[in-house]
């Protein structure tokens, strides 16, 4: 009970630093430099990107309540009119993960780095709650959700925020149409990257495992999407495609990880549709089974263990061993198993 109120009173904390971020912002009546070529404000819409930047003075110091970190989780936008995206190279993890009509959706977390801007946001949904609970009080920022979902999402143990509760934090972009325009302004839900303590995912960094097996290309398929990691020996990285077309920033920057794995869970209906009528998949991230580990241009076949939501993941080798991953970026894509 006393670890619940000091979850209750820290997340409360957090909310009210943010407010005061906001309200700071709204005060400074700065010019906002630092504005990334991409993506521009049209001016259409409650979200701007002509208001006032932060300054050093305006930010809140962390109080006591505030001293357990937590991560930024933020929504993605991934079909083909969403691309390229903004900010997703200056995560820590990103997971991928099946949507309605066998399309893909990511996530973004930030723990060490918050890029100046990240998008196209979108929607959340059911499964992102259990994946998110590994994790201490999260901030999940996403554009909205199911009408029913959404008491799910506010009772969940995260601080949501969507553009109706920190309007200040999203704004419209002009290079891309409605609905993949909506762009994210880190700092204004955060006053500051919690640092890699908040990253309570059970992954462990360290010098590659023992065996494994050359792999230079690696194709994982969804119903109606594709993503082809290619290692580059002279970037020591994998290189993302997606659907065929190599995957780059707005900034044009190469998406590029130091580890991918390919997680095979479950993935069964949940009870949500969208407009069209279509089940929403709810991946299972809690449970055990096989996975492919990709680092340093080598695969290894492992084993994944998460008891509880809880818990972050363990990944083993055959016989036992813990699984380091390379020290970088790290994506998850959650295969049908």
């Amino acid at each position: 009970m006393a670890d619940t109120e000091h979850r209750g009173r820290a997340r409360r904390a957090r909310t009210a630093a943010a407010l005061l971020t906001a309200a700071g912002l709204f005060a400074a009546g700065c010019t906002g430099h630092g504005t990334p070529r991409a993506p521009a404000d049209d001016g259409r819409g409650q979200f701007r990107t002509d208001q006032p930047s932060a300054s050093p003075s305006n930010t809140p110091e962390p109080s006591e309540e505030t001293d357990r970190p937590s991560v930024l989780a933020v929504k993605i936008d991934n079909v083909r009119a969403a691309r390229p995206q903004t900010g997703i190279d200056s995560a820590d993890i990103v997971y991928a993960e099946q949507v309605e009509g066998g399309l893909s959706r990511l996530m973004a977390v930030y723990a060490t780095k918050l890029p100046k801007a990240v998008g196209p946001v979108r929607s959340a949904r059911e499964s992102d709650l259990e994946l998110l609970r590994q994790f201490d009080d999260p901030t999940l920022a996403f554009s909205g959700a199911q009408g029913k979902l959404m008491p799910l999402i506010n009772g969940a143990p995260l601080v949501a925020q969507t553009p109706e509760k920190a309007s200040r934090a999203y704004f419209r972009g002009a290079d891309k149409v409605l609905p993949h325009n909506l762009f994210l302004r880190p700092e204004r839900l955060l006053p500051a990257a919690p640092g890699a303590s908040a990253l309570t995912t059970g992954f462990h960094y360290g010098p590659a495992p023992a065996g494994g097996t050359e792999d230079t290309s690696e194709t994982v398929r969804f119903p109606a999407a594709r993503f082809t990691f290619t290692w580059s020996q002279s970037r020591a990285r994998w290189l993302v495609s997606m659907d065929g077309t190599p995957d780059v920033t707005s900034d044009g920057k190469r998406l590029a990880p130091a580890t991918v794995v390919v997680q095979y869970v479950k993935v069964r209906k949940s009870a949500f549709h969208d407009f069209l009528g279509n089940n929403t998949p709810y991946t299972v991230t809690v449970g055990s089974g096989r996975a492919k580990v990709l680092r340093d241009g080598r695969a290894y076949d492992v084993n994944w263990k998460r008891a509880k939501a809880t818990d972050g993941t363990e990944f083993t080798t055959k016989d036992g061993s813990r699984v380091n991953f390379a020290k970088g970026q790290v994506w998850i894509l959650f295969a049908k198993a």
